[in-house]
């Protein structure tokens, strides 16, 4: 698979941002990032999304500036690493997540992640944007300056069609 223009311009707009390292668990509505990420550099998938954010993490550790892409399933995972971990110990992470069954017709499994994801996030204080394509640039410089200023993670929440799916 070839990537699309948007997927390539984004993902060119991260490594301009000094992001080196990707991870995370597939998704559909990311497959198209994902396999121009793959196309271009080592991409690094796990088989739960709290696995790859531990590998996020020791990338971060080691000097690297991870990105980390899942599906909004895969926060509730996660969620106890990012708070037991990033949060109390102040290790950014850039996640890009699927906003699976937000707003939109999906599988049953979705829904209820859905309708909750930007909450889940507000209720442990990572800052999030959910871009539309004209907004994508803006809320990825808005989500770098959270991450660098806090130095916790931020999210990039992606609806259907931004990268496919």
């Amino acid at each position: 698979m070839t990537c699309t223009t948007l997927s390539h311009d984004f993902w060119k707009q991260l490594k301009q941002k000094g992001f080196n390292f990707f991870t995370g668990v597939p998704c559909s509505f990311l497959e198209d990032l994902i396999a121009c990420v793959s196309e271009h550099e080592k991409y690094l998938p796990a088989v739960r999304e709290d696995a790859a954010m531990g590998v996020a993490v020791g990338a971060w550790l080691g000097g690297r500036k991870p990105v980390l892409l899942m599906q909004n399933s895969g926060l509730g995972v996660s969620y106890n690493a990012l708070t037991s971990l990033n949060l109390i110990y102040k290790i950014p992470v850039l996640m890009v997540i699927s906003l699976r069954g937000y707003q939109i017709p999906d599988a049953p499994e979705h829904l209820i992640m859905g309708a909750i994801t930007p909450q889940l996030l507000d209720i442990v204080q990572i800052p999030y944007r959910i871009p539309s394509r004209e907004s994508l640039e803006e809320d990825l410089e808005f989500c770098i300056t959270q991450m660098e200023k806090q130095q916790i993670p931020t999210a990039l929440l992606m609806r259907k069609g931004i990268f496919g799916g």
